[in-house]
């Protein structure tokens, strides 16, 4: 009897995983209108044995987007305690404002790229309160030079700040103090919209999605394993994200992909030192297209592409401008 009982909630249980799975994909059917911008890192390009200034005005006046997501990282501006020096950031905010484009501008302890946290030496050494005043006097700082700005769109409050897992170089993340970073920020500069971001697949979004004016999400469809393998997404319909935005009564002008994935996985995060045969397991062209139909299909307003580095170091070093071409067409399509 108690053998039969298991069964049948057992069989009750696999039909109600069936059913969920046909909802959400054929609540994926339906494609939205998406517009892209870019995120832009001068490290990574700078990674990549490119000219980060070249790669930039490449982006702005080949590709065209009309939006673009940067960051300010603290460990950049503020090497040495006390002394900030603004002149790359002040280069790019300026490009950006000659051609009308609107930036999303990361602040705080972590930013996009490796190794996640950009925490300055000095700052790594200080105990819990100095730390706190340098971190605000920083966040402060950055804030009143740029909130004038008319390329200043949205500011971005650290970055996926409320992941469970350790991820990056992060040590000494104070993620006790994002709260606090987020109601500053917001009284600095109130007329700004203030973005937080999260892991589309390995986070619930319920801290992100309720403490922000926006909320950006990461959509990863290949990932690699610490032991090398990869492992993708593709058995995941777009309904998935769009349930999960509707559980957190997200509204969908205000749903972004932070980073949509345009670039494959390095060995040692490095093209340079990784076969292109290697490479275009994670990311190939056929790859890249498949993301673009997915996101399309979820419902948000804007997504921001991640790998604009890559393609011009494929571009350039490579002669492959397979990958420029295809995100040139998307923007200005």
């Amino acid at each position: 009897m108690f053998k039969k009982l298991v069964l049948k909630i057992l069989i009750l249980l696999i039909l109600l995983v069936i059913i969920f799975y046909i909802y959400l994909w054929f609540s994926s059917k339906q494609k939205y209108k998406v517009d892209y911008g870019i995120s832009f890192s001068k490290q990574h390009a700078e990674s990549l044995g490119l000219n980060w200034k070249e790669n930039y005005l490449a982006m702005l006046d080949e590709l065209k987007p009309k939006y673009l997501r940067f960051s300010a990282t603290w460990d950049e501006v503020e090497k040495e305690r006390g002394q900030y020096d603004f002149t790359e950031i002040d280069w790019q905010m300026n490009e950006a404002k000659k051609r009308g484009v609107k930036v999303i501008l990361a602040i705080g302890q972590k930013a996009p790229r490796w190794p996640e946290c950009h925490i300055p030496d000095w700052a790594e050494i200080l105990e819990e309160e100095n730390y706190k005043i340098e971190l605000f006097k920083y966040l402060k700082t950055v804030v009143e030079r740029y909130n004038l700005n008319e390329a200043l769109e949205i500011w971005q409050v650290e970055n996926e700040p409320f992941i469970k897992f350790r991820f990056g170089d992060c040590e000494n993340y104070h993620q006790n103090l994002v709260l606090e970073e987020i109601n500053f920020v917001k009284d600095l500069s109130p007329e700004h919209k203030i973005i937080i971001t999260d892991s589309g697949e390995l986070s619930t979004w319920r801290q992100a999605t309720k403490v922000g004016d926006l909320f950006g999400s990461t959509l990863y469809r290949v990932v690699m394993t610490p032991g090398g393998r990869y492992w993708n997404y593709d058995w995941l319909p777009a309904g998935f994200y769009k349930l999960k935005a509707k559980f957190w009564g997200i509204d969908f002008n205000n749903f972004y992909i932070s980073e949509l994935q345009a670039e494959p996985w390095f060995t040692n995060s490095n093209p340079n030192t990784t076969d292109i045969f290697e490479q275009e397991k994670s990311m190939n062209i056929e790859r890249m297209n498949k993301h673009f139909d997915y996101v399309e299909r979820i419902g948000v307003s804007r997504a921001y592409l991640w790998g604009v580095e890559w393609w011009y170091w494929m571009k350039t070093k490579i002669n492959d401008d397979r990958y420029w071409e295809i995100v040139k067409n998307k923007i200005n399509n």
